[in-house]
């Protein structure tokens, strides 16, 4: 059975804003249903348009773009919360593809109400493109991770990064969060090598940052990871949930 907006489990955590009772009441009825999904399964595919809109209510998964030859470079990771969907939304069709890592729910919207909120619920729009904006100012840390820090603080800034979003969803448990992803996944997100990211996560361990074992990722101090991780804005901003 599909929950009613309302009632969403994580809508009244403190990392999402507020809605009226008007807004709500157009999300449900911008909601067609939910979607549950294994691990491993496409959700979206680059060059495919696709007639819904996604968000993640459960679950993992990750962004990637697949070169001709085989290679992926990830572009994010998919938490709880996320919007799905949008660049198909807007472009037409996608440039990248979305998998899920674990079973993940989504909450599907039709992609052909997506007028009707921008028309009727400006601030609901401005929600879509705050969020938009959010994911290229996360791409523009990811890149210069990617391109001017070191393994180690690269390392460091993703897993940061991972451990206060989860955190601000109340994933955490003495100090430790989930981390469904695998070592190739960091490694493809990162641009390093499967080996030189094994060999860099056994020097955090080394060091007492953080260890990763068995899905679970643990930090000690996560203020001395941000520091290594040369990290800007530490906090999550309180964001929209679609």
């Amino acid at each position: 059975m599909s929950i009613k907006c309302r009632f969403c489990p994580i809508r009244n955590l403190p990392l999402f804003q507020s809605l009226t009772e008007q807004e709500v009441a157009f999300m449900e009825s911008f909601k067609v249903g939910e979607m549950t999904v294994q691990p491993g399964t496409p959700i979206l595919s680059a060059g495919a348009s696709s007639p819904q809109l996604f968000t993640a209510l459960k679950g993992f998964g990750l962004r990637y773009k697949l070169l001709e030859d085989g290679r992926r470079q990830v572009l994010s990771f998919v938490f709880p919360g996320d919007l799905i969907g949008l660049q198909s939304g807007v472009m037409d069709q996608m440039t990248h593809n979305v998998e899920s890592s674990t079973s993940m729910t989504l909450c599907v919207f039709n992609r052909k109400e997506l007028w009707t909120l921008f028309r009727n619920h400006p601030r609901r729009a401005y929600d879509m493109t705050w969020l938009a904006a959010s994911e290229e100012r996360f791409l523009s840390e990811a890149l210069a991770a990617v391109g001017q820090k070191s393994a180690l603080e690269s390392l460091c800034w993703a897993l940061s990064r991972i451990y206060r979003r989860l955190e601000a969803l109340h994933l955490d448990e003495r100090r430790t969060v989930p981390l469904p992803y695998r070592q190739q996944d960091l490694a493809d997100a990162l641009g390093l090598s499967l080996v030189h990211t094994n060999k860099t996560l056994a020097k955090l361990r080394e060091l007492q940052l953080a260890t990763r074992t068995e899905g679970r990722l643990t930090v000690p101090d996560i203020q001395k990871l941000e520091e290594m991780g040369l990290v800007d804005a530490r906090l999550p901003r309180q964001r929209p949930l679609m």
